[in-house]
């Protein structure tokens, strides 16, 4: 192929680019396509809209309708994940055929030699990577995928109500149990699952996945192969399989994609046996670059400026799973340089960071995060993280490091930025002592974002349009100015669709507050450190509250006022 030609043609890329690529081409074993997508030097619908004009084949996009089984079997799924094609329709006995790369002699060959078996003709359209991705998603069903591993499981007659202790090491070897996890494990990246539970019930096994927050049921399996996959899952886990009595916490990582995935295990004897629970360690999910968190512009900026200071405190408070720690690794990750020494103290460590230097804490061995903390102290760092604010002497000495010229990054639980100080103090602090330390407060919870395919516009009843413009004359002065309210009002609604499984919502997105340290607030936190009066002055700096940051967001079409009340209701 000559796309780098084409694109220089086209003027989409300059000779010096060309070459360079062209060079990156030489030494890697990836394709011309695949460089220039992982450049981004053009989209893919370009791309393969240039490709379909060289190579003169048809660029074919799917409706959306399902394809029947049959169809899609006549190619297996070893041949199309090997030679990128998969059957897209049959029309009597001609069988269009999708290729990635319809140039290929090895993809020609093994095609030529399918319609010879199977007994079909064939005619051959250029598909995209996305296209061919999501038709073998489809004929990868969870339930089916499952359903094959049982009826394996069923012939071979391996599982019984009465398994003993003795032959769970041959049932986890099955290869049937093996599938059956891997399947789980796989619908569960696809579907950007963040956990996966595992739990016995009294007739039967249900499988659960968390998406974007909300739990939803996935599959029922039999009681009889609930001891084989919790086994299953120790061993990978490297936990004892023979304890039932009391939880157990491993983890393991797999290949699964071709992307590193990480998984957290955690065990817990119930009345019908073990239940056990997965979170999903996705680094391209939890390693976000700090631009790509979703902050609003003051947000952002006061952030960057509290963490280029040599020394303070930052903190990120809100609920357990509103995405605290993913907000401290994007800030280590910015930080992260070879001129600095970072070391953590967490408990767990989620996500392994080059170059930072991190430690678990263990409280059986009287290892805890204050005695942690006491060692890094001793290890010349410059940033210091600290998984969790728990107790007093905690927050004593994660002050106390911040004073004596370490940046410091750490977490605590409460609702709101304004909350705080309040809980600092009540942990101990002197007043007097947090103008000096504290730098910035991040305070989140996590919304649900409109699938941008399927969302809906809806005018506003009189009732809701009144809560509207009511929250939104209370804007700080500044954000006031740069807010545009159509006339007439309009939202968006939760419709549903193919591309978000019918649910309306697609992904996820930070709601901030984001409270910095100014005289004014000092002042506050000197005389009377209520959170009133501590709010007031956060309101004169410029905070929006996670409320009024969420409606701005329903302007925008991003969310919907019942996902805003949903995530700020607590408060």
């Amino acid at each position: 192929m000559k796309l780098l030609q084409e694109l220089y043609g086209e003027g989409k890329i300059s000779e010096e680019k060309k070459n360079q690529l062209q060079s990156e081409l030489e030494k890697s074993e990836k394709t011309e396509e695949e460089i220039i997508l992982q450049n981004k030097v053009v989209d893919e619908e370009f791309l393969f809209k240039l490709k379909s004009q060289l190579i003169n084949k048809p660029l074919f996009k799917p409706t959306g309708e399902a394809i029947p089984p049959g169809v899609l079997e006549l190619i297996s799924e070893e041949a199309a994940v090997n030679y990128k094609m998969v059957p897209l329709f049959k029309k009597g006995n001609v069988v269009g055929v999708g290729m990635v790369y319809p140039e290929n002699i090895l993809a020609q060959n093994a095609l030529r030699f399918l319609s010879r078996k199977e007994n079909f003709v064939y005619e051959i359209y250029l598909i995209t990577f996305s296209d061919l991705d999501n038709i073998l998603k489809k004929r990868r069903t969870l339930g089916g995928e499952t359903k094959k591993a049982l009826t394996e499981l069923g012939k071979d007659d391996v599982i019984t109500d009465s398994i003993k202790t003795q032959s769970v090491s041959k049932i986890i070897d099955e290869a049937p149990i093996i599938k059956m996890v891997l399947v789980i494990l796989r619908h569960a990246i696809e579907g950007s699952a963040s956990d996966i539970h595992i739990e016995p019930g009294r007739e039967k096994l249900n499988v659960r996945f968390r998406q974007d927050g909300i739990l939803h049921l996935s599959l029922f399996l039999p009681l009889s192969v609930h001891l084989s996959i919790v086994s299953r899952i120790k061993i990978l886990s490297n936990l004892k399989i023979d304890e039932n009595r009391v939880p157990q916490d491993g983890r393991f990582s797999a290949k699964i994609n071709n992307k590193d995935i990480d998984f957290r295990v955690a065990t817990f004897p119930t009345l019908y046996g073990e239940k056990v629970e997965i979170r999903v360690l996705n680094p391209e999910e939890g390693l976000k670059s700090f631009d790509k968190m979703g902050f609003g512009e003051r947000n952002f900026a006061v952030i960057q400026e509290a963490i280029k200071k040599p020394y303070g405190l930052v903190l990120s408070s809100g609920p357990t799973g509103s995405g605290k720690t993913t907000t401290l690794y994007a800030l280590l990750r910015t930080l992260n340089q070879e001129t600095v020494n970072i070391v953590t103290i967490e408990d767990p460590i989620e996500y392994s960071i080059a170059g930072v230097n991190q430690s678990q804490v263990k409280p059986e061995i009287g290892y805890s995060f204050a005695e942690g903390l006491r060692q890094i102290l001793r290890q010349d760092p410059n940033i210091i993280m600290v998984g969790e604010i728990r107790d007093e002497e905690t927050a004593s000495l994660v002050i106390h490091a911040a004073l004596t010229g370490h940046v410091v990054l750490s977490t605590l639980h409460t609702n709101s930025a304004v909350g705080v100080i309040p809980r600092l103090i009540d942990m101990g602090i002197k007043p007097f002592l947090l103008p000096s330390t504290l730098r910035v407060i991040i305070s989140q919870r996590l919304i649900r974002t409109l699938c941008e395919k399927c969302k809906k516009k809806i005018k506003l009843n009189d009732k809701v349009k009144g809560f509207v413009l009511e929250n939104l004359k209370n804007l700080p002065a500044a954000v006031k100015k740069e807010v545009k309210i159509p006339n007439p009002l309009y939202v968006y609604a939760v419709n549903g669709c193919e591309a978000c499984n019918f649910k309306g919502y697609k992904g996820r997105i930070g709601l901030y507050e984001v409270l910095s340290m100014t005289d004014e607030l000092a002042d506050v936190i000197l005389k009377n450190p209520v959170e009133s009066l501590i709010l007031k002055a956060s309101q004169s700096q410029g905070m929006l509250t996670m409320a009024q940051e969420g409606l701005l967001k329903v302007l925008a079409g991003e969310t919907t006022i019942d996902e805003i009340e949903r995530a700020t209701e607590e408060k």
